[in-house]
C-alpha cells in the first residue's frame, strides 16, 4: 500500500536551495520589489483551527509592508485566531520557461481606523477622510509585515542563478 511521504515533499526545496546559486541579498530585494510594484492584486491565505481562507485582494506596499482595506469577511476568523499569513503574486502561467510568482509569509495585525498609520494609507490611496466617515462602520486596515519570501523567476537561470529564491526578512525593509 503506497503511503505519502509529506516530509520528503515538504523539503523537496529546501534540498534543491542547498546547491542553487543563490542572489546577492540587495539584489534579491531590489527585484522583489520591482515586482511586488509591478502588481496590486495578491492572494492572501488566513486560516484558524477550522478555517482557511484564500481571498483574492489588492494590496497597498507602502514602507516595506503589505496593506489592506476591506470590509470584512471571512479572513477575519482566521486572523482573531493566527496572525500567520501567506500571501501569493502571480504572473499569468504561461509554461515551465515563463514562471514569475512571489510567495510571502508574513505576520498581520490590525491598524485603528483614523490612526496616523490608517490616515498615512488612506493618502496613499488617494481616499478622502471625509468619505470614509461617511461610511456606516470604517474599513478595516490589515497590515502585513512580511518575514520570507520566495521569488520565483524562470529568468533568473540566464543570468546564472537558480530559478528559486529565498530571502528571510530580519525586518522591513
Amino acid at each position: 500500500m503506497w503511503k505519502m511521504d509529506y516530509d520528503a515533499a515538504a523539503s523537496h526545496w529546501i534540498e534543491r536551495d542547498k546547491e542553487s546559486v543563490h542572489m546577492e541579498e540587495v539584489a534579491l530585494k531590489e527585484r522583489i520589489e520591482t515586482f511586488i510594484g509591478g502588481h496590486n492584486t495578491c492572494a492572501l491565505a488566513t486560516a484558524s483551527q477550522d478555517c482557511v481562507r484564500n481571498t483574492p485582494i489588492e494590496y497597498n506596499y507602502v514602507d516595506g509592508c503589505f496593506y489592506f482595506f476591506s470590509e470584512g469577511g471571512l479572513k477575519f476568523k482566521g486572523l482573531k485566531e493566527n496572525k500567520n499569513v501567506g500571501m501569493a503574486i502571480f504572473e499569468p502561467y504561461g509554461g515551465f520557461g515563463q514562471l514569475k510568482s512571489l510567495q510571502v509569509q508574513g505576520v498581520a495585525s490590525m491598524v485603528e481606523p483614523f490612526s496616523e498609520e490608517y490616515l498615512k494609507l488612506m493618502e496613499h490611496k488617494k481616499i478622502p477622510v471625509e468619505a470614509m466617515k461617511k461610511l456606516p462602520q470604517a474599513m478595516n486596515l490589515i497590515k502585513v509585515v512580511p518575514m520570507a519570501y520566495d521569488y520565483l523567476d524562470s529568468d533568473l537561470k540566464k543570468e546564472g542563478f537558480g530559478s528559486r529564491q529565498h530571502l528571510i526578512m530580519s525586518c522591513p525593509f
